[in-house]
């Protein structure tokens, strides 16, 4: 299910520019000011169901329209590599033009992408809308919580963000049952079509209601767009996955090895670009220099990478190996939902108490989820929903307890006029980790899947993982020992 999607944004990103300040009192008292925080919501829902739905989609779509193994990978990669690159711009685009002019354009080309990916005749089409989906939400996403501090207090924004992050978090975790549920109701006889589809009529409110009650908000054409770091950043990504998803198919020809290199490479060019510009930069160079900062970049890389691959595997494991219905394989990682919301229940409870020692714990389960995952498989023909069910609680607790804390304590180290653009930057970072994740466990994946039982493929999958995870629990250790308090 892909949760690399946004399940750690418990803290909602507002975009790369500076914050423009909180409303003026007679701004806060705007009586449509929750009807703003629906439409807000209902954007980030289509997105979040969007970057998590195909996962268990995905053996269907390949099913009905053919296309390699790396389809299965690239149905959710496209999505959050365009989303991470474009998220880096949108925010920007929106102080240039106007929030809610943005809005308006990226929901309209969500929706109208949606209803283009149900439509889609073949794979490589699919991929492509997929992509330019998740370039419009990337529009869209940061120009609402910008918006929102524009209609709401800076008292009143504490329980806009108490009630997003669990209403994020939910949808996240309803994503893979409801795509198993609208592919198995197969109305009208589409299929996996209906995945996309329901996107439609959540897109057409919310554009709506978005027309009606947005404020309009203030343009700044002064700004200027930094249009050499945002092709750095997209080519030097766009080089570093690509070959990581198709190199496998592909034999590792040396050009795979050449384009990681380059990208790598690249990389590099974007941070001395970023750090040397004097005006409007796309990330604020003092965050570059913030080691506390740069570490909590590290973690979030290796963490929801981690995660976000482990979960396609998973996910693929139950379809491809087990062959178990989509439904089905929705249904198989309930676990790991119960598991998410007892864990973020225990982490909101802790933290106060435990600080950064929260997060070490919530990763140590997650290690001890994927060992027990790995233990479970190896050796085995098959694995059944009950005997996933153990290891994929454990993973699920500990990813709770330490990604609804986790965006904080990394927020910690940075200066309050920062915490705009440091947000923004987290959010792009957590999109790409998830791309990356899916790239290479899902090549680790379909590398001992060929020839092999399902299970071996699973248990090789689940030991690599460990990997990430070890850099994840050595690299909390540069954090600080507290979380940022909430402003009031």
């Amino acid at each position: 299910m892909g949760m690399g999607g946004d399940i750690g944004t418990m803290v909602p990103a507002e975009g790369l520019a500076k914050p423009l300040g909180f409303a003026t009192e007679a701004a806060a008292r705007n009586p449509l000011r929750w009807f703003v925080f629906a439409v807000v919501i209902a954007a980030n829902i289509m997105d979040l169901m969007d970057a998590t739905i195909v996962n268990v989609a995905g053996p269907s779509i390949r099913a009905a329209l053919g296309g390699s193994a790396s389809t299965l990978q690239w149905l959710p990669a496209g999505y959050t590599l365009a989303f991470a690159v474009f998220l880096i711009t949108g925010a920007r685009l929106g102080d240039m033009f106007g929030r809610r002019r943005l809005f308006l354009i990226g929901s309209a080309g969500f929706t109208v992408m949606s209803a283009a990916c149900a439509l889609a005749p073949s794979p490589a089409v699919l991929i492509s809308f997929r992509v330019l989906q998740g370039a419009f939400g990337a529009l869209m996403i940061p120009q609402g919580f910008g918006m929102l501090k524009e209609v709401f207090d800076e008292e009143e924004m504490t329980k806009v963000f108490g009630a997003f992050g669990p209403m994020m978090g939910l949808s996240i975790l309803a994503a893979p049952i409801l795509a198993g549920a609208l592919i198995e109701a197969n109305l009208w006889g589409i299929g996996w079509r209906l995945v996309f589809l329901i996107n439609v009529p959540i897109g057409i409110a919310a554009f709506a209601g978005a027309v009606r009650v947005l404020p309009r908000t203030v343009a700044h054409p002064g700004i200027r767009l930094d249009t050499v770091g945002m092709v750095l950043i997209g080519v030097a990504l766009t080089a570093i996955i690509y070959p990581l998803i198709q190199g496998r198919a592909d034999g590792w020809p040396a050009w795979t090895f050449v384009s990681l290199a380059a990208g790598a490479v690249l990389l590099g060019a974007f941070a001395l670009w970023e750090r040397r510009r004097r005006s409007d930069p796309l990330i604020d160079p003092g965050l570059l220099a913030n080691r506390t900062y740069t570490s909590g970049i590290l973690v979030a890389l290796a963490f929801f990478g981690a995660f976000g691959g482990l979960l396609l595997c998973v996910s693929l494991f139950a379809q491809l190996g087990e062959h178990f219905s989509p439904i089905h394989a929705g249904l198989t990682l309930m676990a790991m939902v119960v598991g998410m919301i007892a864990g973020m229940g225990a982490g909101f409870a802790l933290v106060g108490r435990l600080g950064r020692h929260l997060l070490h714990l919530g990763v140590a389960f997650t290690v001890a989820g994927t060992v027990v995952l790995a233990l479970t498989v190896t050796g085995a023909r098959t694995a059944s929903t009950l005997d996933l069910a153990p290891g994929l609680f454990l993973i699920g607790f500990g990813a709770g307890a330490s990604i609804g804390q986790l965006f904080d304590f990394i927020l910690a180290g940075v200066s309050m006029d920062e915490v705009g653009s440091a947000s923004g930057v987290l959010e792009a970072v957590q999109q790409l980790s998830s791309a990356i994740g899916v790239a290479a466990l899902g090549t680790i994946f379909f590398s001992a899947f060929d020839g092999h039982l399902p299970t071996h493929a699973l248990a090789i999958t689940a030991w690599a993982c460990l990997v990430p995870l070890a850099a994840t629990f050595l690299l909390l250790f540069k954090l600080p020992m507290h979380a940022r308090e909430p402003q009031s």
